[in-house]
């Protein structure tokens, strides 16, 4: 094994890379440690109960609580594919990862990440049909409608994430082999690149805007139209109402978008890497954890089915 205090090797060709980890300090390592093993934790609980939750009540049987579900499945999926090897790297030992494992790490959380995304708008067209169109909402999401608007998540987020990770490991990577990050991300490992990375680069932010870009305009003019429709309900109970059915989202939304498009649509000059990693940790680790938390404490549905189980199973 590499030694883990070595930042350049000889060999023109790297095998592995070293990650730095988010913090050297060793008085902080065991605390960082216990925090996000909890977090991870509680991610898993939260998500997986929320799965099982819209699965077995049958009031939550609807093409809100579909997507909800699949957003869930998302977010173990990305906290999954960082997190634990996150943990690792809070030990020296655990800081290294092959070049095969660098590649599928890359690749998982691209897809992922890129299909929350997509989900998210989804989520937005969703709540735009329910708001502004209710009489039609059965027959417009239909389940065989849902079913394709997330099996398109997938294929847009898996498209994009080959080509951006094809892009990437097909540069030449010799000398220093310090990931300057928790995980691999694409960009600490173009500046490990000895060739040109400047295409790369275009291709990465092209490929960001064109996950970025629509979902977040679709988004944008689904609820231009819902906040268009709610003004126009007389009453304020009515709007209270209708409003309530999108704050979650919302706050989703907001989280989501305002802490990766910070880090992706920036030019690569002024990447921080040292910065980054704070936003990084919080949409990769923190953020999935929360997903359940924000969809819900202030729903009323989730709750009402959450006592009907435990009346259910104690009684």
């Amino acid at each position: 094994m590499a030694s883990l205090d070595m930042g350049t090797v000889n060999d023109t060709e790297v095998t592995d890379f070293i990650l730095s980890g988010f913090t050297d300090s060793p008085e902080l390592r065991v605390a960082f440690f216990a925090m996000f093993l909890v977090i991870y934790i509680v991610t898993l609980v939260g998500n997986i109960g929320m799965i099982i939750l819209i699965r077995l009540s049958s009031q939550l049987h609807t093409p809100m609580y579909f997507f909800l579900s699949s957003l869930s499945f998302v977010d173990i999926c990305i906290s999954s594919t960082i997190t634990p090897k996150m943990l690792a790297t809070f030990y020296f030992e655990g800081r290294v990862i092959s070049f095969s494992g660098c590649v599928v790490q890359q690749l998982f959380y691209s897809v992922f990440v890129s299909v929350e995304a997509f989900m998210l708008a989804v989520m937005a067209y969703d709540r735009y049909v329910a708001v502004c169109n209710p009489l039609i909402y059965s027959t417009v999401m239909s389940s065989g409608t849902c079913f394709w608007l997330v099996a398109g998540s997938y294929v847009a987020g898996v498209t994009s994430a080959i080509v951006q990770v094809t892009c990437t490991f097909s540069l030449s990577f010799c000398g220093s082999k310090k990931i300057h990050h928790f995980f691999c991300d694409i960009h600490p490992l173009l500046k490990l690149s000895c060739t040109g990375t400047r295409v790369n680069e275009i291709v990465l932010f092209l490929f960001t805007a064109f996950v970025g870009f629509p979902t977040s305009l679709e988004i944008l003019i689904s609820y231009a139209y819902i906040l268009s429709t709610i003004l126009r309900i007389r009453f304020v109970k009515g709007r209270h109402k209708a409003f309530s059915t999108c704050t979650s989202h919302l706050t989703a939304v907001t989280l989501f978008y305002g802490s990766t498009l910070f880090i992706y649509l920036r030019p690569a000059p002024s990447y921080a890497m040292d910065h980054n990693k704070v936003a990084s940790v919080f949409y990769t680790v923190v953020l999935p954890m929360l997903n359940p938390l924000i969809y819900s404490l202030r729903n009323k549905e989730v709750q009402g089915a959450i006592q009907k189980i435990i009346r259910k199973n104690i009684y």
